[in-house]
């Protein structure tokens, strides 16, 4: 006799209601710091100019910190700027070195992801690491995948580059998703990243109040800083963001994909 389960029809999976297996499935409670009802990530990508020239001052009005993933080239296009946004505890994180993604971006067809290996797909994140590090004095430990692309090769070959990335970075943030990150299963190599360029600050309030309803983790990803155009994340627009973030009444824990990995990971392991 079975008794104490409910059987439901989602796909043809059955779901207990009790028991062992419901035991497993049932998601540990998880806490924000100081009573925070959703944690929200910047993080803007390639080392743009704009980001140093219009973001960093923006961000600074407001003491906010962002995630910046760069690419080493880029970086020395404006290397006094990143500088100062080391100096004003921004993160910076790894975007590889020569930004690689599929064959079908006619930008990246000599560089295309369908024709890495392993070895080197570690080449261009380890020299990045070590580029980075010596221009900057830091070195990261996140991690954002160009094109939010996470493999190698082609047909049957076709690898997930994800374990490269897991090995090396506290954690790995993706583009163009659709979710926020649930901070008590999400996989840390696997951040779901919501793009940021073009949204109104009425879009992203939205976003967050959704994600406040479950206690999530939204990590916004943009590119450039400033006037309306391509991949670009709208000054007025972000102003707005960090007036609202700021206030306590909000309930927002504003802070990078570093800080808060690592306050998902303390939580994790019971400390």
């Amino acid at each position: 006799m079975v008794s104490k389960i409910w059987f439901v029809l989602a796909g043809l999976s059955l779901l207990p209601a009790s028991g062992p297996l419901m035991a497993q499935r049932a998601k540990p409670a998880f806490r924000w710091p100081e009573g925070k009802r959703v944690a929200v990530s910047l993080s803007f990508d390639d080392a743009r100019l704009s980001q140093v020239d219009a973001g960093l001052p923006l961000l600074d009005k407001y003491g906010a910190k962002a995630t910046f993933y760069v690419t080493p080239r880029n970086v020395e296009r404006r290397l006094e700027g990143w500088k100062r946004a080391v100096a004003g505890r921004h993160e910076i994180g790894n975007h590889s070195t020569s930004h690689p993604c599929t064959a079908n971006f006619p930008f990246s067809l000599q560089n295309a992801l369908e024709d890495y290996t392993e070895p080197m797909m570690a080449k261009e994140i380890d020299g990045a690491n070590a580029a980075i590090e010596g221009m900057l004095g830091v070195k990261p430990v996140t991690f954002a995948y160009p094109c939010g692309q996470k493999f190698i090769g082609r047909g049957l070959g076709v690898k997930s580059y994800v374990p490269l990335v897991a090995r090396r970075f506290l954690a790995g943030r993706g583009f163009r998703d659709e979710m926020p990150n649930d901070p008590a299963v999400c996989d840390l190599a696997q951040l779901l990243g919501i793009e940021s360029d073009g949204l109104s600050f009425e879009q992203v309030r939205d976003i967050i109040a959704r994600g406040a309803e479950q206690g999530l983790w939204v990590v916004f990803a943009g590119h450039e800083i400033g006037e309306p155009g391509p991949q670009t994340t709208r000054a007025p627009e972000l102003e707005k963001l960090l007036r609202y973030a700021s206030d306590p009444g909000n309930g927002i824990w504003l802070d990078t994909v570093e800080a808060v990995s690592r306050h998902i990971l303390k939580q994790r392991s019971g400390r």
